[in-house]
């Protein structure tokens, strides 16, 4: 495939995402840690043009000077932006035009791609295929957020699958006591903060072979562990009851029957399908009330080519913190993961939502220990 192929391809995979909404959808922000769609597909198009065509594409021109304000993200180096909580109070730029300046910046970017590249700019390339790949699963989880806010529960698509395959195996994987290698190694793209490898020594563990079902996770909410403070961290406790969560996102309680709001709409709870859309908290105090815990990001690692994993972006006990060897790039691609590395924790793997040849084994997900709106999971050490 070539360079103007895959960009191709990736870019009308976003659009595709987008492909069921209706304007308005694209508009709303319920909270600050979801986007509005159409901000999506600026953004992702302001990268390309703020970080391949503006620099180094001759006489290329900007397509409106005003939305590096609108659609940067958090790069304090390119500038000043819009803050995170207004992206959903513009109503302009429009749908329409935000489409046309996706239309312009492909035809200019085509253009581009057919010239000369030097090393710098294809570095630059990947990392912007790898940036809207990340986008489009932010896409597919926001519109999730959007949509199963609504008290319509409208559907995204009907028959939409929100599991790739129900896990079949059971039991658990003994690892071995040792030093074990960590770290991305390879000629392929990587993301910094999977840099550098190096070694571990970790103690031995058995670690489940399935992801915690939604059966097993009733369990828990029938036995009372949204109630007992036994179970939680202090900081999760007091979330609990601040926010009043006795079970995970998108769960109902509908005249005695649990349902889930699923991109395919409200459905009875499939109890064969691994929970989701938990926090850490929850993820946590799970593992605690069944007397076991989470594994460490190493442990997954070393573990991982032992079970399929895929299904659930995978709480880890680990702390978003950087490798041994760590270095920032300079300039705005250097604000890309290490400035994050702060009250964070890793999830490992990948879900329903991450793009296809967007995961890796070494692939470091990260996020507040509260949040819960993309697709994660549970898997249990022991």
């Amino acid at each position: 495939m070539t360079l103007v192929e895959e960009y191709l391809q990736i870019r009308k995979y976003s659009e595709k995402v987008c492909e069921p909404l209706q304007t308005e959808d694209y508009v709303v922000q319920p909270v600050v840690d979801v986007s509005p769609p159409k901000w999506h597909l600026g953004h992702t198009t302001w990268f390309f043009e703020t970080f391949i065509l503006k620099p180094f594409s001759v006489n290329y021109q900007l397509y409106n000077d005003d939305y590096n304000f609108v659609f940067n993200s958090y790069y304090e180096t390119v500038g000043n932006r819009v803050i995170r909580t207004d992206r959903g109070n513009l109503s302009r730029p429009s749908v329409n035009e935000i489409y046309q300046y996706r239309a312009y910046v492909d035809e200019a970017m085509v253009s581009f791609l057919s010239t000369t590249l030097n090393d710098e700019v294809k570095e630059l390339l990947v990392l912007g295929f790898n940036h809207e790949q990340q986008h489009q699963e932010l896409l597919l989880t926001d519109i999730k957020y959007i949509l199963g806010n609504n008290l319509l529960f409208p559907v995204y698509v009907k028959d939409k699958k929100e599991v790739l395959a129900i896990e079949n195996e059971s039991g658990w994987i003994d690892i071995p006591a040792g030093i074990y290698e960590i770290g991305y190694q390879g000629t392929g793209f990587s993301f910094d903060n999977e840099l550098n490898r190096h070694k571990v020594y970790l103690q031995g563990f058995a670690i489940s072979k399935a992801l915690v079902s939604n059966a097993d996770f009733l369990e828990f909410v029938h036995a009372g562990g949204y109630e007992d403070f036994n179970y939680w961290h202090s900081e999760g406790w007091d979330w609990v009851k601040n926010n009043q969560v006795n079970s995970p996102m998108y769960w109902h309680l509908i005249d005695g029957e649990r349902f889930n709001y699923t991109l395919g709409g409200l459905l009875p709870i499939d109890p064969k399908a691994p929970v989701s859309h938990i926090s850490f908290y929850e993820a946590y105090a799970y593992a605690s009330w069944k007397g076991m815990r989470l594994p460490t990001e190493f442990e997954w690692e070393v573990a991982a080519k032992n079970f399929n994993w895929g299904e659930r972006w995978e709480w880890t006990e680990s702390a978003y913190l950087p490798y041994p060897g760590f270095s920032k790039a300079p300039g705005a691609i250097g604000e890309y993961n290490g400035k994050f590395m702060v009250n964070q924790k890793v999830l490992r793997g990948a879900s329903i939502a991450t793009p296809q040849n967007h995961s890796r084994i070494t692939y470091r997900n990260f996020f507040h220990p509260h949040l819960r709106w993309q697709y994660t999971g549970i898997r249990l050490v022991k």
